[in-house]
């Protein structure tokens, strides 16, 4: 049995290239994609196989890659990052990964470092810096749809207002018909109390005695004789 903490160096190295002899790690071309070289800087486009509803399609993925990792070993990874919409988005994929159905380096950019991480910091600084320049606009275009939209809506408001000024007219007409009829009804009232007052008035003493019998009158002489 080979001790492992004893082995260190080429040795460790010889022994494990030949322990892994013949043993598939990916189902895919692993040397081609090695002999590729990706690294830091390069602009790849990734098609990627995507499972949808039983279904595979493939989606296309490209950007800068960020960083490489752990080389050419079975565990190899790179990060790619795009901006979409205006936000940046990363990916990191495996390198021999079986659902990468496609790996093409699209540019090769010369850098000084292995890791681009500072670009994430530097694409914000510059936003930022544009976001500045900007000026607020209200300017804009108007299709022959909106702008039958707008006249119709102009029109349509123009008439409203029509209506409601002549519903309000009407309303202060007939207020002003209400109060004249009531002023005609409260003179006629008052006309009618009048002459009620004047059928109950009584008769004058005159009419009374002019009315008295002949006997009451002898009567009457009589006693001042």
């Amino acid at each position: 049995m080979v001790d492992y903490g004893t082995l260190n160096g080429p040795i460790y190295s010889i022994y494990m290239k030949t322990a892994v002899t013949g043993v598939t790690i990916s189902p895919v071309n692993m040397s081609e994609r090695a002999e590729l070289g990706l690294r830091a800087g390069d602009t790849v486009r990734v098609h990627q196989k995507i499972q949808d509803k039983g279904k595979t399609r493939i989606q296309i993925f490209e950007g800068m890659v960020l960083a490489r990792k752990h080389g050419n070993e079975p565990g190899a990874t790179f990060t790619v990052r795009k901006v979409a919409s205006g936000v940046g988005v990363e990916k990191i994929f495996a390198l021999y990964s079986p659902l990468i159905d496609k790996l093409e380096i699209i540019k090769r950019a010369k850098v000084r470092r292995s890791k681009l991480y500072f670009i994430r910091e530097k694409v914000a600084r510059e936003v930022k810096r544009q976001m500045r320049r900007m000026t607020m606009m209200g300017m804009s275009t108007d299709s022959d749809m909106e702008a039958t939209a707008r006249a119709v809506a102009e029109a349509k408001a123009l008439e409203d207002a029509e209506v409601l000024a002549k519903a309000e007219a009407e309303a202060k007409r007939a207020e002003e018909e209400a109060l004249a009829k009531a002023e005609v009804e409260k003179v006629e009232a008052e006309k009618a109390e009048l002459a009620k007052e004047a059928e109950v008035t009584p008769a004058p003493a005159e009419e009374s005695v002019a009315e008295a019998t002949p006997s009451q009158v002898t009567e009457t002489e009589e006693k001042r004789g």
